[in-house]
């Protein structure tokens, strides 16, 4: 009985502190988003959030897209040749690159490479008390770190999505034309007919979202950072683990809404 009242207690305990983080995650968002048209409008610290969150991750975006949209278009290929339908792999790996991969996985990418960095950054700066000397100063952490950052991340992640996407789309189009010498013109037709516009405003929307996602994230375990530095490890593997896990989450439930 022991045993069993302790395994209880401690999933009370963890379920009470997972509702209890999620509530502080979504009042940390709500105060940043309300901040967001507030003066002054650190133009440049935006811009440095864009670069270092969107174009230093095209690189590990480029390569994730081409080689993800290689192996499903060859997976695609061995599959569809059993039925004499090589030529409507394209329909399916584009299909699919739009609608989830390129989302999902250019949106895990970006938090594996920058949402890293940015709790890693923010918990120095926490356990370093640099963000209580911002309260001294009378500005506030949120408005000065979180913003710049989560607006960085709306802009940047459509923009990833769409690279993901279209080199996803000119890796297939390689194995299954150029390798496995599909048709070119059929494979492409294929590609485009079934692709509409409805489809890649939602994917966009995921990718909105997925930004949304990772830069609450990991600012919120950044600003809780305890512990010096075994603190901000510990707090920047929680930071990916749980973006990685909300992303996969979220994806379904807007899929299953928006299809």
């Amino acid at each position: 009985m022991g045993i069993i009242k302790g395994a209880l207690e401690l999933t009370g305990r963890k379920t009470l502190k997972m509702f209890a983080d999620a509530g502080s995650v979504a009042v940390m968002l709500m105060d940043a988003v309300r901040m967001i048209p507030k003066r002054p409008f650190r133009l440049k610290l935006l811009l440095k959030q864009i670069e270092f969150i969107g174009a230093n991750s095209v690189p590990i975006v480029i390569l994730t897209g081409i080689f993800t949209g290689m192996v499903f278009g060859l997976q695609c290929y061995v599959g569809f040749r059993n039925f004499g339908a090589e030529s409507m792999a394209g329909t399916i790996v584009a299909l699919a690159m739009i609608r989830e991969l390129g989302p999902v996985l250019s949106s895990i990418m970006v938090a594996a490479r920058a949402g890293s960095a940015m709790t890693a950054e923010l918990g120095t700066m926490k356990v370093t008390e640099q963000i209580d000397a911002l309260y001294s100063m009378a500005v506030d952490p949120v408005h000065y770190l979180m913003v710049p950052r989560l607006t960085a991340s709306m802009i940047a992640m459509p923009l990833m999505n769409g690279i993901c996407i279209l080199f996803g789309l000119l890796g297939g189009y390689f194995v299954n034309v150029i390798v496995m010498g599909t048709n070119a013109s059929m494979y492409y037709d294929n590609s485009v007919l079934y692709v509409n516009g409805a489809d890649i405003f939602n994917s966009m929307f995921k990718a909105l979202v997925f930004g949304i996602i990772i830069a609450s994230i990991c600012c919120y375990n950044g600003f809780n950072t305890k512990m010096g530095a075994e603190g901000v490890g510990k707090a920047t593997t929680t930071a990916v683990v749980q973006s990685c896990v909300l992303i996969l989450m979220f994806d379904y439930i807007m899929t299953s809404f928006l299809v």
